[in-house]
């Protein structure tokens, strides 16, 4: 399942956002895995600065390139005058998203990815640019070289940000983001039985097909295949959800 998206607005070039994005340095590695281990929920706010820098025995300004490294994955995001918030950058207010989370079952999410991803994979096909659609196979191939499950679902999620944003439909992209923040606050770190996905990780051949679909300008098999992707990613982790919609 996708997990974090890139944090950023929604006008904002998706293939001007990654810079470098060659291996974290050490001390990015070392901020992630204190989030990892210390238990943070979805825009959970981390420490001030001051502590991270105490905690971590390093200054504020490497901190703060190592936490642009990971605000560039979509691992973290940071507002001025608030901290810096484990996950991306929600569309709603932080207030709306617990609320929405706090009323809606998995289930229901579930039943609106069915509805909209595929449509929007569909939209993809006859409106992604060349330039889209090089930001998606980036997505894939990162997901596929993931050196974990939280790399792995970053990519995941900036695979799925990158098709709905190159649909040029707005309203769309907005439904998209709301889904996406209520659905992280639910279902944030499920469990994981290995360290990273196995090499035939059945999401990665789904996504090229979505990926190959949408640059042949195939409108309908872009969508069944995203219908074929949902399914098999929600059978692994919500089989009950999906009972409905096959």
């Amino acid at each position: 399942m996708s997990f974090f998206r890139l944090g950023v607005s929604i006008n904002q070039p998706i293939a001007k956002l990654g810079g470098d994005m060659s291996a974290p340095t050490e001390l990015a590695h070392r901020v992630r895995d204190l989030i990892n281990n210390a238990g943070y929920r979805h825009n959970d706010r981390l420490p001030p600065e001051r502590e991270l820098c105490s905690k971590l025995g390093t200054t504020r300004n490497q901190l703060r390139r190592a936490l642009a490294e990971l605000e560039a994955q979509g691992l973290i995001w940071r507002h001025v005058g608030r901290g810096t918030f484990v996950g991306s950058r929600p569309v709603l207010n932080l207030t709306d998203v617990t609320y929405l989370g706090n009323q809606i079952k998995p289930e229901q999410v579930v039943s609106v990815r069915f509805t909209i991803e595929p449509q929007l994979s569909r939209l993809a096909a006859l409106h992604s640019t060349r330039s889209d659609r090089e930001q998606m196979r980036l997505c894939a191939d990162k997901c596929r070289t993931a050196e974990d499950w939280r790399t792995y679902e970053a990519w995941d999620n900036n695979l799925h940000y990158a098709i709905a944003r190159s649909t040029r439909n707005q309203l769309f992209l907005y439904f998209f983001e709301t889904l996406n923040s209520v659905r992280r606050s639910i279902v944030w770190g499920q469990p994981r039985e290995t360290l990273k996905p196995a090499e035939n990780y059945s999401s990665f051949s789904e996504h090229d097909v979505i990926v190959s679909a949408i640059a042949k300008g195939d409108c309908e098999l872009a969508a069944s295949a995203m219908v074929d992707h949902l399914k098999s990613v929600y059978s692994r982790v919500l089989p009950t959800s999906i009972q409905s919609d096959s």
